[in-house]
């Protein structure tokens, strides 16, 4: 059958039927085989969803499937596979080599000859280099190929443009606290995880957190708490703590760049527990703790500024002391210039006011110093009159001008 070739390839080490071998990983035991099955991305895959109607009706056009781990883009390919009627390719771009690609696109080709439709999967897209992707290009543009990647990095920084422009991206994202649960109630009807039937709701509670949004690492830490219950250990808290030693958080590249935005956001609008919470994070996630510090040293100028000026001074000297300490202490360091920032008067007046000034610049405004401003003794025009600088000190009260412009670069 076309499915038990296209499930031998898309995932080798299990059985081809619809119940994968007992010898296959759990979690691949786990994935689902129909839509009603699968838990999560309802924005995509929800009944009258344009992706669903897509796989279903068999007419997926080339499209990039992005998303952390564990969020089910593999299981989604097997879905895409058991509903088409197309030949499917699949390739890992971390063990594909150049010629493998180039076989695949070989093999495309004939089958478009004989009127077949072949689908390309590429699992982490990202990982092949910018030759490769460009070697699908012209196959993709021909419809030799529909292209279906599948990637953990954010496609626009990570793929190229060229690819992008012929493909739709999907985002899927993390597991929600409801999906989550759905899913340990669905993974522990399966017989090897049969002993954590009975488990505590503290306990479930405390496996849901741990999974952090990521299937597969729940299935995962199900298997490995099963396992150590049917060695005699008590299902607890205690030794779920034992098994996950570290409580490390999942922290990929692009995250890098949303929980930046989501703590200094949360230090603009004033609210230091959301700015903690998003400090935490980086701190767990390994973040370097000279980038906050940075972060934080704009911010003081860019949203608190004349305010408080105190809050500069403040951010300066947080960042010396993170540059001389490290992690771990530097994270009591940037908690208490997190708090004072964030619990500071916030004025953005000389941020905008540059700003202003700037784009008055850019516009072409450019003036030459008045001659009394000007810092050498030059022959006198005799076309001018003879303005002379008044010192300011002496002569507090003494109107000058000091530019020949009336725009108010500062609100009141």
């Amino acid at each position: 059958m076309l499915y038990t070739r296209l499930m031998q390839q898309l995932f080798p080490g299990q059985e081809p039927a619809l119940k994968p071998s007992q010898h296959a990983p759990l979690a691949a035991q786990l994935a689902p085989t129909s839509f009603d099955a699968y838990i999560g991305q309802s924005h995509l895959i929800g009944p009258g969803k344009p992706l669903r109607n897509a796989i279903e009706r068999d007419t997926l056009m080339s499209l990039i499937l992005w998303g952390p781990p564990g969020v089910g883009k593999t299981a989604l390919a097997r879905l895409m596979a058991r509903h088409s009627k197309a030949v499917w390719i699949p390739l890992n771009a971390v063990m594909s080599k150049v010629q493998e690609l180039r076989d695949a696109i070989k093999k495309a080709s004939e089958n478009q000859k004989m009127g077949k439709k072949t689908v390309l999967f590429i699992d982490e897209i990202h990982r092949f280099n910018k030759a490769q992707q460009d070697a699908l290009l012209p196959d993709v543009e021909k419809g030799t190929v529909v292209l279906i990647g599948a990637t953990t990095e954010n496609p626009f920084f990570a793929v190229n443009g060229s690819i992008l422009s012929r493909c739709q991206v999907y985002e899927l994202y993390p597991l929600s606290h409801d999906e989550i649960d759905a899913l340990i109630t669905q993974s522990i009807s399966h017989p090897q995880l049969a002993v954590l039937r009975t488990m505590p709701d503290e306990l479930r509670n405390g496996v849901r957190q741990h999974s952090q949004g990521d299937g597969r690492r729940l299935v995962n830490l199900l298997e490995l708490l099963a396992t150590a219950v049917r060695n005699g250990q008590e299902l607890s808290d205690d030794t779920l703590n034992a098994l996950l030693q570290r409580k490390g958080t999942l922290y990929r590249e692009d995250e890098h760049y949303d929980i930046i935005s989501a703590f200094i956001k949360s230090v603009r609008g004033s609210d230091a527990n959301a700015a903690l919470y998003w400090l935490a994070r980086m701190i767990r996630g390994g973040e370097d703790p000279k980038f906050i510090a940075r972060r934080l040293l704009i911010l003081a100028s860019e949203d608190i500024g004349n305010a408080d000026p105190n809050a500069l001074s403040v951010a300066v000297n947080g960042m010396q002391a993170v540059q001389f300490i490290g992690w771990p202490e530097a994270r009591i360091t940037l908690s208490q210039v997190t708090v004072y920032l964030a619990e500071a008067p916030k004025s953005n007046r000389e941020y905008k006011a540059i700003n202003h000034a700037l784009a008055h610049v850019d516009a072409g405004n450019v003036q030459a110093v008045p001659v009394h401003l000007r810092s050498q003794v030059r022959p006198k025009d005799p076309n001018k009159s003879d303005v002379a600088y008044v010192y300011t000190h002496d002569n507090p009260n003494t109107e000058q001008s000091f530019w020949d412009g009336d725009i108010q670069f500062l609100t009141p």
